[in-house]
């Protein structure tokens, strides 16, 4: 008897749990559109950064999902994103198959459109620029890093995620898009028509400056951590090499980021050895990427940052530095300190999902906080054709500090 209440009790309490999570169908009876949904929530789920969720319960989300009509593709895609806003972190985020490709292809290969690389602001939500590429329509027509974008074509700003804004921004070469622009820390705001042109993506700008310094000084500008900037960066260096450089100045001012591998295997170029930096999952475990022995240079380095030099950028300055191989020359980072995994779904759509955070060598976290340089130096706005002149400030002062003792024994460390 005993044994018979006690199967009535468990079974009573299963029908309860089944009855609280909602009844679903086989996985065989899932709509194309429902599987769609149930993919992205199955990788957040597997892989989130924040095993709380936003301390929600997203086995709920799910349920809560799956119960909406979807009548098109479009419907599945709001749910998607309707999931991964309750997680309230603007770097996890739902790609359209168009919007998926266009990431592939910045990383990767060169875009037509205006040369913008931009970021929701995780504290006020704003889109913001982050850097103009170099000699791009937006660099031509003046528009600076934390500049904040109210509309685009009209659109308010406020109603588009990260990568609606990014596409309505791309499109063929010769047509114009029309941005309304307001200075950071400015009340004035301005309409800017930029008419799109072909994007080129690579990443490296170097030559050997034997003007302002007895010796000569390699000067490497690296605009973003693509599939080739390694072999580019590595190139650059032994070019300037064979060209007589002595010492070196990487310029990763409003750089944003880009591949995580890229920013470590660039490290390597620079250091003999040592911790490049850590990362830590949502279990707590922390992994390492440390340098190969194959460093091909150990010549004086300064780097140049201010707070266009976010992400992958971020990860290399914060290696040089802790390792004292390099003086940091600039104004304080941008503070990105999460790394995004890119995951495909079935309908060529993707998510970028949050899925670790990293720490510098000395373990700090600097997301939301930034790094800051060795040496502080304030810069007003410089035109491209003024980096590396008497107009930037930050260039001078790092070539002061490569004619100083106090480099050339950080170098040595």
């Amino acid at each position: 008897m005993k044994q018979r209440k006690f199967w009535v009790t468990l079974l009573a309490g299963l029908f309860v749990f089944i009855a609280y999570l909602g009844w679903m169908p086989d996985a065989n009876a899932f709509t194309e559109d429902q599987k769609l949904v149930l993919q992205s929530w199955r990788l957040v789920n597997q892989s989130y950064l924040d095993d709380t969720f936003n301390h929600q319960n997203w086995w709920l989300i799910r349920q809560r999902s799956l119960k909406k009509p979807f009548r098109s593709r479009e419907d599945a895609y709001t749910a998607i994103e309707g999931m991964l806003a309750t997680l309230d972190e603007p770097f996890t985020r739902f790609l359209r198959p168009e919007q998926y490709h266009s990431l592939q292809v910045s990383t990767s290969g060169a875009l037509s459109g205006v040369g913008l690389q931009i970021n929701l602001n995780p504290e006020t939500g704003n889109l913001e620029v982050i850097s103009p590429l170099a000699g791009s329509p937006a660099e031509a027509a003046g528009i600076k890093s934390r500049d904040r974008i109210l509309k685009i074509d009209a659109t308010d700003t406020t109603t588009l995620s990260l990568d609606e804004a990014a596409a309505r921004m791309r499109g063929p070469k010769g047509t114009t898009v029309s941005l309304t622009i307001q200075p950071k820390d400015e009340l004035n705001i301005r309409e800017v028509n930029l008419v799109r042109d072909r994007i080129s993506l690579s990443p490296v700008v170097a030559n050997l400056d034997q003007e302002h310094s007895p010796s000569a000084i390699g000067y490497i500008r690296l605009s973003q951590f693509s599939a080739n900037a390694t072999e580019e960066v590595a190139q650059a260096i032994k070019k300037l090499q064979k060209q007589g450089a002595e010492s070196y100045i990487l310029d990763l001012r409003n750089n944003p980021g880009g591949l995580l591998q890229a920013g470590i295997d660039i490290a390597r170029l620079w250091l003999p050895d040592g911790t490049v930096v850590y990362t830590v999952n949502r279990q707590g475990i922390q992994d390492s990427f440390t340098a190969t022995g194959e460093a091909l240079t150990d010549a004086p380095l300064a780097v140049l940052v201010n707070p266009g030099t976010a992400s992958a950028s971020e990860i290399l300055a914060g290696a040089l530095q802790d390792n004292g191989r390099a003086l940091l020359v600039g104004e304080k980072t941008f503070g990105k300190g999460l790394i995004q995994s890119l995951f495909e779904l079935s309908d060529g759509s993707g998510l970028a999902v949050t899925v670790a955070k990293y720490e510098t060598p000395n373990h700090k976290d600097i997301h939301k906080l930034g790094i800051i340089p060795d040496e502080v130096v304030a810069q007003g706005p410089i035109s491209y054709q003024q980096i590396g002149t008497e107009a930037d400030l930050q260039y001078q002062a790092a070539v002061q500090a490569l004619t100083s003792h106090s480099v050339l024994a950080r170098s040595a460390l």
